[in-house]
């Protein structure tokens, strides 16, 4: 196997606007920081969160014959990361972010491809059976990539991300993977159990942000992960913080570490992003997360 983590699905372009608060007052103009546009979205943040920190990591997706999916493809050739793409006349996808300046952000999200969107298999079957890890984003044609998944020779994860525990779009996701995340910010309590029911995961990750993270390991009490402060890196934004710690996650869970270990590995990835502007502008290298992962290094 030449590929240790395969991603399916998200990738776009992140127009950036950093914003005097959320939410916005009401009036007709407010003046703003120089509006940034970026390479970005789940599935990007976290293959590139991946080879930073010395993976070999591919994305497949399905973007446009446009600006922004030339931008994405040039990305990928300059960085030397596997890329397959589907070309779709609906175009790539775009999020508009507001960013305030304590780091809080809202994103409207442009998703643009039809809902029942089917592509060739082929866009990812060969590199399925060529990977370690393959982690699906939900995107709505990766849902026909799960069953490739779970049949190759590989673990699978998932990131749910803001599910309610009740939206069925996202159950074909939460019951395949073997590694769960998702955001506690719309999860009801009786969710991650539902998880452990009804599909096959072994660990369930919900993130929470500032409150950091909380470890479900099938069997097992919860365990809380505390959020991770950086000193040298005060919070100016939020975005891709999740993709990050995802990657870290998985990195580390590569690297045959303990759940706890991964996540406190993916507790300093997304404290680092948050740390630069923009989405997926910095994102934490294997040197710098082995520095922060030593005792008492975290504060620095």
């Amino acid at each position: 196997m030449d590929l240790d983590v395969f991603v399916i699905g998200g990738v776009g372009v992140d127009t950036i606007v950093r914003v005097p608060g959320l939410p916005l007052k009401d009036v007709e103009t407010i003046r703003v920081e120089p509006i940034e546009t970026y390479v970005a979205h789940t599935g990007h943040g976290v293959t590139l969160g991946c080879h930073l920190l010395g993976m070999h990591a591919g994305l497949a997706d399905v973007i446009g014959d446009d600006d922004e999916g030339h931008r994405i493809r040039r990305l990928y050739d300059e960085l030397r990361m596997p890329l397959h793409v589907a070309i779709h006349p609906s175009g790539t996808r775009h999020s508009v972010n507001l960013v305030s300046p304590d780091g809080r952000r809202m994103s409207l999200y442009d998703a643009r491809h039809p809902a029942g969107l089917v592509v060739d298999p082929d866009l990812w079957r060969t590199n399925v059976v060529r990977a370690r890890h393959v982690h699906v984003s939900i995107m709505d044609f990766a849902r026909h990539a799960l069953a490739d998944a779970v049949a190759a020779d590989c673990t699978v994860s998932t990131d749910l991300h803001d599910w309610d525990g009740r939206n069925d779009y996202h159950k074909d996701f939460a019951t395949a993977a073997d590694i769960v995340f998702v955001s506690t910010s719309q999860l009801p309590p009786d969710a991650v159990d539902w998880i452990f029911k009804n599909g096959r995961a072994e660990v369930v990750v919900a993130m929470s942000g500032a409150d950091g993270s909380y470890l479900h390991i099938r069997d097992q009490a919860p365990q809380h992960i505390p959020p991770v402060k950086l000193s040298n890196r005060p919070v100016v934004d939020s975005n891709g913080a999740g993709d990050a710690y995802v990657a870290a996650f998985l990195a580390r869970y590569l690297d045959g570490v303990s759940w706890y270990e991964a996540a406190l590995a993916g507790s300093i990835a997304g404290a680092w992003a948050c740390g630069s502007p923009g989405t997926h502008t910095d994102l934490i290298t294997a040197e710098e997360l082995a520095a922060r992962s030593q005792p008492r290094a975290i504060g620095g």
